[in-house]
């Protein structure tokens, strides 16, 4: 008996057919890819910015000797809590800034600039200085941080940067000094920090550039200040 076998299958026009049903699945380009990668990172880069760490570079000496002209720092922007961006709503709370606590802010007087300063005095304090001695609550402050480099002692009438209050902090804000108590604009000046102004708690010195250094390049990096963390 006769059988016969199944034909095999064209090699050729299967091909053909393979190629026809992966042409209807058209392929990303490299172009496509990096673009989508660059995307990608630039989220991820915004995301991290708004919500978990930013970088802040000291351009005064107010916060002498704590922080330098030409430090650069990173700013734990969570620890106080997450805030929808623009409308800066708290979305959730972590925990609010407590005395001795170095804040990033939005400045009060002028909203296009970000400070940096020490907290003082938290809702329900009350503050007063009285030549120079920060006094919370009636008792004296262990002003451990601040340095004084003017010996004069200005009047209340004269101006508030030695003799000052005594002024109770609102709530749902901050009152807030620079370490370089006499070279340092701040509450003592322009009133009490809105906590929703709050952008984070410096955190460390990542980077740090001398650039008044005259000599080698290589002396206007301050090597020992790199890593250090901040209270």
């Amino acid at each position: 008996m006769k059988t016969t076998k199944a034909p095999f299958p064209d090699s050729d026009s299967e091909q053909n057919h393979r190629k026809e049903k992966s042409g209807n699945q058209p392929l990303k380009s490299k172009g496509q890819e990096y673009i989508e990668a660059i995307l990608i990172a630039i989220l991820i880069a915004v995301l991290i910015r708004t919500f978990i760490v930013q970088a802040y570079k000291i351009p005064s000496r107010s916060m002498v000797p704590t922080l330098l002209v030409g430090d650069h720092l990173l700013v734990n922007k969570f620890i106080y809590g997450f805030k929808i961006p623009v409308i800066r709503k708290l979305m959730i709370s972590v925990t609010n800034p407590q005395r001795g606590d170095i804040i990033v802010f939005i400045y009060p007087e002028d909203r296009s600039k970000d400070f940096i300063k020490r907290v003082i005095g938290v809702a329900g304090d009350k503050i007063e200085i009285r030549n120079k001695q920060i006094l919370v609550n009636d008792k004296i402050y262990k002003d451990s941080f601040g340095v004084y480099v003017d010996p004069v002692l200005y009047p209340n009438l004269v101006q508030p940067r030695d003799n000052f209050g005594p002024v109770i902090v609102p709530r749902q804000s901050l009152f807030v000094m620079g370490d370089n108590r006499d070279e340092s604009l701040d509450s003592r000046f322009w009133g009490f920090v809105d906590l929703a102004d709050v952008e984070g708690k410096a955190w460390v010195i990542y980077w740090s550039w001398n650039s008044d250094e005259q000599e080698r390049l290589i002396h206007k990096v301050r090597w020992n200040r790199m890593g250090h963390l901040l209270n």
